[in-house]
């Protein structure tokens, strides 16, 4: 083997060196009934990010503005609680914030569809904890949505 060769496979990460050996993983989102291009696809990780700097961003302003009145320690803890808000009640009726619609994307339960009011607060719950959203699995749905049975598809 060509120190290159080697090279490109640890670079390029598990998968890849995986896939190279024979095994077959399939797209994201093939084990849930989903199609891998196109609406009701696995929204990819760029888009879950810019959509959660979108909704952030304005939480943060609604926060500033409206209930700070101005820079105060305090302004990060008002966001939080504004974007938990926000995101529980958008997911929970429309089934996607204001940042999801902008990127194309929106909430899914798996099994109906739609996403209820009781998945909405656990799904933003575990959101606003940070660290269940950082664990992911093969289809890239983080923590938080295999708990609460959803995924975020393209529309």
């Amino acid at each position: 083997m060509d120190n290159r060769q080697a090279m490109g496979s640890w670079l390029s990460g598990p998968r890849a060196a995986m896939e190279d050996a024979g095994a077959d993983f399939g797209y994201r989102g093939e084990q849930l009934g989903l199609p891998e291009e196109g609406p009701n696809s696995i929204a990819r990780p760029g888009r879950r990010l810019g959509a959660l700097a979108v909704d952030w961003g304005l939480c943060v302003l609604i926060a500033y503005g409206l209930l700070t009145h101005g820079y105060t320690p305090a302004t990060s803890n008002w966001a939080l609680l504004v974007f938990f808000a926000m995101s529980a009640l958008t997911v929970g009726t429309l089934g996607s914030t204001p940042g999801k619609r902008l990127f194309g994307i929106r909430v899914v339960a798996l099994r109906t569809g739609t996403v209820n009011p009781g998945r909405s607060l656990l799904r933003t719950f575990l959101l606003c904890l940070a660290i269940p959203a950082l664990i992911w699995d093969r289809d890239g749905r983080g923590l938080h949505d295999r708990l609460a049975q959803t995924v975020e598809v393209r529309i």
